[in-house]
């Protein structure tokens, strides 16, 4: 069992890291090229031959990054030791493996022959054949060959099979290696330091403390590299966001097209086919772009991936000299993570709409809107104490029939109006049949149950406003030091959220105010929305932040707000079913008030609406317009 165990570790040793990726067998002789991948010497050499002749670089079959190729040919590139030698300690192990299950050695060459001689130079056994075929090759006729049983007689146990030590100078045979020629980039003894680089201009380092800065140096780069890769990683979430939503305004601009041209069907067909023909021409051309991005930053960040596991097995595997030998092509191979450059999240093409004409003879069917953009559409509301007028429109919610709830803190009440703003009923603080006190927000089910923070309690209504039920959503803390003071309320077909910000916890429960889970968020203040990427998301006024979390609390992002590039105090926020953020946000000066849209991972996208007074809270009407409450009057906005 153990022996089929260790037989096995070393399969998957020598497949996944011992083999050369040209022939796909153990590697002999290996050589590293400057992008720092191994091959066999005889697979670049067969490489080379397949090449022109006056071809001064030879190729990586993986990256496809080209060398030059030394004066001396591909002899003298730069050996793999590290690789030579754990080739020949799995040989070695798999030999003793193999003595213990097998009375005979087969040799290498597959066929299944008893191998009766040894290469130490390839580590390979030989069969008869081969070993005459060995003496005959150009490249393998000088290497040292033994017969197999002298070698089984004199080999190592595995335990002394380390790497050596001490590395002696291959000019000075009798002196060590112990310095490091930075002007040279090559490993010196003190012969060499003393005869050929003794001049002012050769600058030389002891070899234990270069090898310190320079492992401390590749370790500084990797971390930039995992830097990079997250911000690819944040980069690629955008990206994807912005090509979800263009695929869903491609289909919606389709479905307006089609419901225009079914309105005059026998008058706008045709130009209805060209309408089309183009939002398709532009969603196709800017989804190419898209997918480019994409392309793009995986192409950077796979050769970014390559150059990393490159380093790293170089870096774990090969020694102290082998390191500083490839010190320089390990540097320049690093010195790509400067060139790392990721094609931004363009959200602004990821808008594509359709503004319909009325049908006339000499007209086309429409317009492609390339980007979105608001208008007003309605404006009702005054200052005032009177019905229909406002003292501090702070919240709004809409009902299946396009009926608007608006809630005024100043004055205590609840006022609601068509959807073209005309005055209908109000119900405020005192009534007893209502049970209302101090409304805060406001939510719509899909069911057209409106649900109110009102001090410590959730209060449930229906259409025209009579009680259904409340809910209690937390306590006073037990000592007293911590009040309930319940403000935001926000809703999705199955789930409540409450946002208590004298406890600082937002609770979610089940339509029926049963609880389902309590999160604890000092962020928490005044509104909140629950997201269709299933999370709550809610703005904190006086951090200048927008916060989103999932159902346990768990922070998806938190991102400042910002105006012209200075922090800004967000407000009101909404969020619909292409996972877009709307967030109202105010800049602290007159008319400085913006409605701006994020995308799911918090990344500002673009500024949709500008200069209202006091834009609070939102929410949108069936037909998807957008809903303001702006302290003296509520607007609605419609996307052109």
């Amino acid at each position: 069992m153990a022996e089929a165990a260790a037989k096995t570790v070393l399969d998957k040793i020598s497949h996944g890291h011992l083999e050369c990726p040209i022939c796909c067998c153990l590697f002999k002789d290996p050589k590293m090229l400057d992008c720092l991948h191994s091959f066999c010497l005889n697979c670049l050499e067969e490489m080379m031959s397949k090449q022109k002749p006056e071809a001064e670089k030879i190729t990586c079959p993986i990256c496809r990054r080209g060398t030059q190729v030394p004066d001396g040919g591909l002899q003298s590139l730069s050996s793999s030791f590290f690789l030579s030698s754990l080739v020949d300690e799995v040989k070695q192990q798999e030999a003793v493996l193999g003595e213990s299950s097998a009375p005979t050695t087969t040799c290498d060459c597959g066929e299944g022959k008893e191998a009766t001689w040894r290469c130490l130079d390839c580590s390979d056994n030989l069969c008869q054949e081969c070993w005459k075929a060995h003496g005959r090759l150009k490249h393998t006729k000088e290497h040292q060959i033994i017969s197999l049983g002298d070698w089984q007689e004199s080999k190592m146990p595995p335990a002394e099979h380390s790497k050596p030590i001490t590395r002696m100078c291959t000019i000075h045979h009798d002196h060590p290696l112990c310095f490091y020629c930075d002007t040279c980039d090559t490993l010196i003894c003190s012969m060499c330091a003393a005869l050929d680089h003794r001049s002012a201009e050769h600058n030389f380092l002891k070899i234990d403390d270069l090898i310190r800065s320079f492992r401390s140096e590749v370790g500084n780069i990797l971390q930039k590299f995992e830097k990079s890769r997250q911000h690819f990683k944040s980069t690629e979430k955008s990206i994807e966001h912005a090509r979800k939503r263009l695929q869903k305004k491609v289909a919606q601009a389709r479905s307006d097209i089609d419901a225009k041209a079914e309105a005059e069907i026998t008058k706008i067909r045709n130009k209805a086919k060209l309408l089309t023909d183009k939002v398709n021409e532009i969603g196709q051309e800017r989804d190419s772009e898209y997918e480019k991005a994409l392309t793009h930053n995986h192409e950077q960040m796979e050769r970014a991936d390559q150059t990393i596991a490159a380093v790293n097995d170089l870096m774990s595997q090969a020694d102290d000299f082998e390191l500083l030998e490839f010190k320089p092509k390990v540097m320049h191979n690093l010195e790509y993570q400067k060139e790392l450059k990721f094609e931004p999240a363009n959200h602004g093409p990821s808008f594509i709409g359709v503004r319909c004409h009325d049908v006339v003879s000499d007209a086309d069917l429409g317009e492609v809107c390339v980007s979105e953009k608001w208008q007003l559409k309605e404006e009702f509301g005054r200052q005032g104490t009177g019905d229909g007028e406002f003292q501090f429109a702070t919240a709004v919610a809409c009902f299946g029939n396009g009926d608007i709830v608006v809630t005024d803190t100043d004055l205590e009440r609840l006022s609601l109006f068509s959807s073209t703003g005309r005055y209908k009923t109000s119900v405020a603080k005192g009534d007893l049949r209502h049970q209302l006190e101090a409304p805060v927000c406001i939510a719509v089910t899909h069911d057209d149950l409106l649900f109110v923070t009102d001090k410590k309690k959730v209060k449930v209504f229906d259409t025209e406003f009579y009680f259904v039920r409340e809910f209690t959503p937390s306590a006073d803390d037990v000592n007293g030091r911590s009040k309930s003071d319940l403000a935001a309320v926000a809703v999705d077909s199955q789930r409540v959220a409450v946002a208590d910000r004298g406890r600082k916890v937002i609770s979610v429960h089940n339509l029926d105010g049963s609880l389902i889970a309590s999160i604890s968020n000092s962020m928490v203040m005044i509104f909140s929305a629950i997201s269709n990427f299933g999370c709550l998301v809610f703005t904190n006024f006086w951090d200048q932040s927008l916060q989103c979390v999932d159902f346990k609390g768990k922070e998806m992002f938190s991102v400042k707000t910002l105006m012209n590039g200075k922090a800004a105090k967000p407000a009101g926020v909404l969020s619909n079913d292409d996972e877009t953020i709307y967030v109202t946000v105010h800049s602290g000066k007159r008319g400085g008030t913006e409605v701006q849209r994020y995308d799911s991972n918090g990344t500002f996208v673009a500024t949709v609406a500008q200069r209202m007074h006091n834009p609070l809270g939102m929410a949108f009407t069936p037909t998807g317009d957008v809903i303001v409450a702006d302290v003296y009057s509520v607007k609605i906005f419609e996307r052109m």
